[in-house]
């Protein structure tokens, strides 16, 4: 009799435990389901794949690729310097122009240091851009507000007038760059305006453009520009909307922080979704999209989405290696060419 009551216990318990078990796998996974996804777990276009590309995004630590058939063919790792990079780019010849917060640096292939600027102490540089081969343009933001030309071979200053600003250093200015006229287009994120200056610093147009990240000049003459309010917009130079792309509205994808958007040759528009690694953890089972490549109706045909195998950290900016529309080297400056 003891026996028998021992066994049915012993039954009873496994019973109890199977149960709790059972309940307490489906609670864990009614939690998982109930996390909304950031993106669909099936992503559309062909992954690193789809195209040849340089990358680099504002990290904690300073990281470049190059990216050949899905795979890293070049690639630029520092860990133990400071700051963010902003803005880079990748030249004809193979060299890299990157503003990394503190500076400005030129490297070639094989990542050798060409040329350098250090911002002086309480100033910072988040963009730059090459004039031919002798001269890099770039905008300093601090108190006050500047934008140099440097002949990179004589290290000296050629050009330089002050910009306005509002906000303090780190807020100021994130983008500027070069049109085909000749005059430079800097996004004042804290005025809240695209200005175009000539060489001189005279201003010569401005749109408001609210909470501006950047402002990319486009074939037709219009303007390319992303916001820190969750938007994309081609506006003329007369700052009407001919485009608008809201990406709070987006199905199935919580893209947050557009930085640099770009238009492809094919005529789509590629906007970059930046994760900022200061204010929380990374998520890999439910990480955001780097970039999103989206058609003129706004359907979107390509995204990535790659933080392991491998991790090429937040996006900033993507450059197609093949895009015939990469034209920073041929544009001028006022007279500086």
């Amino acid at each position: 009799m003891k026996i028998l009551l021992t066994r049915r216990v012993a039954a009873l318990r496994i019973l109890v435990i199977s149960i709790l078990t059972c309940l307490g796998s489906q609670a864990t996974a009614q939690t998982t389901n109930n996390k909304a996804p950031v993106a669909p777990a099936s992503l559309p276009g062909n992954g690193l794949k789809r195209f040849d590309f340089f990358y680099a995004g504002e990290a904690k630590s300073r990281n470049m690729y190059i990216i050949k058939g899905g795979q890293i063919t070049w690639s630029y790792i520092d860990t133990t310097g400071r700051g963010e990079i902003s803005d880079a780019i990748l030249m004809r010849n193979g060299d890299i122009l990157f503003a990394h917060q503190y500076g400005v640096t030129l490297i070639n292939k094989d990542k050798k240091v060409l040329w350098k600027y250090e911002a002086p102490e309480g100033f910072e540089t988040h963009t730059a851009q090459p004039v031919g081969k002798d001269h890099v343009v770039l905008v300093q933001n601090g108190k006050p507000a500047k934008v140099f030309v440097y002949n990179i071979k004589s290290n000296k200053a050629v050009k330089e007038f002050e910009l306005p600003f509002k906000s303090g250093t780190h807020g100021q200015i994130r983008h500027a760059r070069l049109t085909a006229e000749g005059t430079l287009l800097v996004a004042h994120m804290d005025l809240g305006k695209v200005n175009e200056y000539d060489l001189n610093g005279k201003l010569l147009s401005s749109i408001d453009v609210p909470s501006v990240w950047s402002a990319v000049p486009l074939k037709n003459g219009n303007l390319l520009t992303a916001s820190n309010e969750n938007v994309v917009r081609e506006i003329t130079r007369t700052g009407k909307v001919v485009w608008d792309y809201p990406l709070a509205g987006v199905d199935a994808y919580k893209i947050t922080n557009p930085q640099i958007a770009v238009r492809l040759p094919n005529g789509n528009t590629l906007i970059n979704n930046w994760f900022n690694q200061w204010s929380g953890k990374l998520d890999v089972s439910n990480a955001p999209v780097q970039a999103i490549e989206v058609t003129p109706d706004k359907k979107i045909v390509w995204a990535l989405r790659s933080w392991s195998a491998p991790d090429l950290g937040p996006s900033t900016t993507i450059q197609l290696l093949d895009d015939p529309n990469n034209t920073y080297e041929t544009v001028h400056f006022g007279d500086i060419k």
